[in-house]
């Protein structure tokens, strides 16, 4: 009798073990062609034509478990370069929405983040939030993706610049927000450029008036852009930092990590630069075309270039 007792509860205990690691293995999956739903109706309304379709399948695949970290956001690229090009603010939003979609996660972990600026400013500082059972001490991945490019911590954990939570399971963000919210690099690039202002203040002080019918804050946002450009240019990869800032090292995006910059090429005809934000105060730092950077701070009212000299 003794034996057996000791034999149930041997079987007890090594099935509640066993059962453990299961709480792990929930799958977190959604309707993923619901993610593209109202970007594809804004980008016909707006005359994208079959455009719209193909880069709406294209994308929403990109939330499958089997998709790379900076899939969703080469993806959200491609969408934001065809809103732009039919100058529609609406696909432009949705565009932004799509890029904080949580992914479908086949354990139940957080989904890593992309490490990689992108093609265009408008997506800067937006990352995918995860969905609300995930467990968010664990991510799945080889670990290198465990924080958004350029965000020392996330805040609650699961949430994204458009929703301060968590996504209920198999919820679309477009369902549940009409903001992508503030870029969480914008607050990084605005607390650098007041940190630099003081070593850089003949290139903040470049004159000229922002254009009419512009908002309070451009006119600052172009020179402290070039405040930040003009300082980029005499950063080496030596130079000492505090992790979690970011900079241009040549043309190269780079971002603080252990008091040492990292580098990240930046893709084909593009290469680092500071931006000035065009709907609220600050600056971003991403991947740019020179015409793109140019036109950006001069649209401000800055004069002297990209860097104010």
């Amino acid at each position: 009798m003794v034996r057996l007792t000791q034999i149930l509860v041997a079987s007890v205990a090594f099935t509640a073990a066993s059962a453990v690691p299961l709480q792990h293995q929930k799958r977190i999956a959604q309707t993923i062609a619901d993610s593209t739903t109202k970007w594809v109706a804004a980008c016909t309304k707006a005359g994208g034509k079959d455009q719209c379709g193909t880069l709406s399948q294209a994308a929403f695949q990109t939330l499958l478990a089997a998709g790379k970290n900076c899939d969703q956001q080469d993806a959200a690229d491609n969408m934001m370069d065809l809103s732009k090009k039919l100058n529609s603010q609406e696909m432009i939003t949705l565009t932004q929405i799509f890029a904080q979609q949580p992914r479908n996660a086949p354990d139940s972990l957080q989904v890593p983040y992309c490490q990689t600026a992108p093609k265009n400013a408008e997506l800067n500082g937006l990352f995918h939030c995860q969905f609300a059972s995930s467990d968010f001490t664990k991510f799945s991945g080889d670990q290198t993706g465990n924080l958004p490019l350029g965000v020392s911590a996330v805040n609650p954990p699961g949430s994204c610049p458009a929703k301060n939570s968590p996504v209920p399971d198999g919820q679309q963000l477009t369902d549940l927000v009409t903001s992508p919210g503030t870029p969480a690099a914008a607050a990084t690039a605005t607390a650098t450029a007041d940190a630099s202002a003081s070593t850089a203040t003949a290139a903040a002080g470049s004159g000229g008036a922002a254009p009419a019918g512009s908002k309070p804050f451009t006119l600052q946002n172009g020179k402290d852009a070039q405040a930040l450009n003009k300082k980029f240019q005499s950063l080496t990869d030596s130079s000492p930092c505090t992790t979690g800032d970011q900079a241009c090292l040549g043309a190269d995006f780079a971002q603080c990590v252990g008091g040492k910059f990292v580098k990240t090429p930046c893709g084909s005809g593009t290469k680092c630069a500071a931006l000035p934000l065009v709907n609220s105060a600050g600056t971003s730092i991403t991947c740019s075309t020179d015409e793109q950077t140019t036109q950006r701070i001069a649209a401000t009212g800055a004069t002297g270039g990209v860097t104010g000299a």
